[in-house]
């Protein structure tokens, strides 16, 4: 495929780097397949543990230059990265729709996602600012400034396998950090793509080898970075349960830990809401990536008043979806990522049947298709305290449950152990104050007539509970990725000691 020729990527079997030079570990290969057609892309090289060893030391090494760069002169760098990813953005969106399964839409908006953290990144490196306070002891001055904290250990999921990776890294680099990834081992080649990106703009600005490395692998690799006491900061997105043994173990070296993890994402529908506008938003939320994002919806709540109303133009929405190859551009959504998604897929249509759930809308594997990971977005009437509902299935299952008091809604959208996207829909401006304040929503990210799905770069993203506590992104979210140091200067002849203790000698 073309796309591949123009990201140097034909015959690929290159997984381990640290910028300019690329290692091959012959006895570990990872194959790359397709979940659109079942394809073998490629190969990429899985990471030994020497040859980790080598990136570790080899970005340590880069550390002590990079961080004295200018923090604007990194940002410079950062802004041709941007420039670079808007030259590459139909090839790489390509690449993320083809190795990943989005649809094309999707993953040429993934990539627009790195272009736009570049954007804000490059204003950001002339604004990481500290706080300047008055001392309470004469002729004193106290101030806070940030630092860079080293190596950042960046670990993305399958699902964004490029967008992830740069809200941390394009953040680290203004930081003075540099960066390890560990990306999935289901969509390895789309890292290798990034880093021969990078690879072109940091060799023409003589960027020190190791700002960017890349250590492709399975989760034992994993394992070595949240271990590793070399690596002061480790962010992590993928599911809950990987989140909490990668937690322990940066904790257990007293490491920091940024966590992005699942999600159990709800809209409350109110006898208000504007029913023309909020049904695609439900839809997309509910099917968008086939149901593979953290953000998706996965429970609707709606008002009794309008729920025979809702449930008819949901079911009518749903027998308009398209679904096939996802690089053509008329179908609204592709396959899942691999077989074992599909078979978690079907057992939660199952287990839903099993614990009383009514089937709406009919799921199951599609027939005739280009691979077997293709299925059919699922309605399933259920309620709330169901244990698969309380799960989160990382597919395009949707569970539709009915409220009577906006107080008994927000208990239901809270009522799960996730805490990421919410949203409520409604034309009530005491209800979308309700739903926003102390009393509402407990997720990270609370909308009022926009759905759960579609984050944009200039607002933190995460969420609470479960999903990890970690933001990244926007707003102040670089902070994470330096080290907080208070400051005091004595630029007087006496040496006054706080509190008014006197100490003579």
């Amino acid at each position: 495929m073309e796309f591949l020729k123009n990201l140097k990527l034909t015959s690929q079997n290159l997984g381990v780097s640290s910028g300019s030079i690329w290692l091959e570990n012959e006895s570990n290969w990872i194959d790359s397949f397709s979940p659109v057609d079942g394809s073998k892309i490629g190969s990429v090289s899985s990471t030994s543990a020497s040859q980790y060893e080598q990136m570790v030391n080899t970005a340590s090494s880069a550390f002590e230059v990079w961080r004295k760069w200018p923090a604007p002169k990194r940002g410079e760098i950062v802004r041709q990265l941007g420039e670079a990813f808007r030259f590459y953005k139909n090839d790489l969106g390509q690449l993320v729709s083809y190795e990943m399964g989005k649809s094309l839409q999707e993953g040429l908006g993934e990539v627009q996602e790195i272009i736009d953290i570049c954007d804000f990144a490059v204003g950001l490196s002339r604004q990481l600012h500290g706080l300047t306070m008055h001392s309470e002891r004469p002729n004193h001055r106290m101030y806070e400034q940030y630092h860079p904290l080293g190596i950042v250990g960046v670990i993305s999921a399958f699902n964004f396998p490029v967008a992830v990776w740069s809200w941390n890294s394009m953040l680290a680099w203004v930081c003075g950090d540099v960066c390890i990834w560990k990306p999935s081992e289901k969509a390895p080649l789309c890292s290798v793509a990034c880093q021969k990106i990078v690879q072109e703009v940091f060799e023409k600005n003589n960027v020190p080898e190791g700002v960017s490395c890349i250590v492709n692998g399975d989760a034992n690799l994993g394992v070595l970075l949240s271990n590793d006491d070399r690596i002061p900061l480790v962010s992590a997105t993928g599911s809950t349960r990987m989140g909490k043994e990668v937690a322990k173990a940066v904790a257990g070296r007293l490491g920091k830990s940024l966590l992005e993890l699942g999600g159990n994402n709800a809209i409350i529908l109110t006898e208000s809401a504007d029913l023309k506008m909020c049904i695609p938003g439900i839809v997309f939320g509910a099917v968008g990536t086939a149901g593979q994002r953290c953000t998706s919806t996965r429970r609707l709540i709606i008002h009794e008043s309008i729920y025979e109303n809702v449930k008819n133009m949901l079911i009518n929405a749903y027998q308009q979806i398209v679904i096939g190859d996802p690089l053509d551009s008329k179908n609204h959504m592709g396959p899942l990522i691999d077989d074992t998604a599909v078979a978690m897929y079907l057992d939660a249509i199952k287990k839903a049947e099993q614990q009383g759930a009514k089937i709406l809308v009919e799921g199951g594997v599609l027939q005739n298709q280009k691979s077997n990971c293709y299925v059919k977005p699922c309605i399933i009437e259920a309620e709330n305290h169901l244990e698969i509902v309380q799960h989160e299935t990382f597919a395009p299952i949707l569970y539709i449950m009915k409220y009577q008091t906006l107080n008994e809604a927000i208990a239901l959208q809270n009522g799960v152990k996730q805490g990421l996207s919410s949203a409520i829909m409604t034309m009530n401006m005491r209800e979308a104050e309700l739903f926003l304040s102390s009393e509402g929503s407990d997720c990270g990210i609370a909308n009022v007539n926009i759905g759960t799905s579609g984050a944009e770069i200039g607002g933190a993203f995460g969420g609470e509970k479960e999903t990890g506590g970690g933001r990244e992104s926007g707003s102040d979210s670089w902070k994470v990725y330096m080290r907080r140091q208070t400051n005091t200067i004595n630029y007087g002849t006496d040496l006054p000691l706080a509190q008014g203790i006197q100490f003579n000698i």
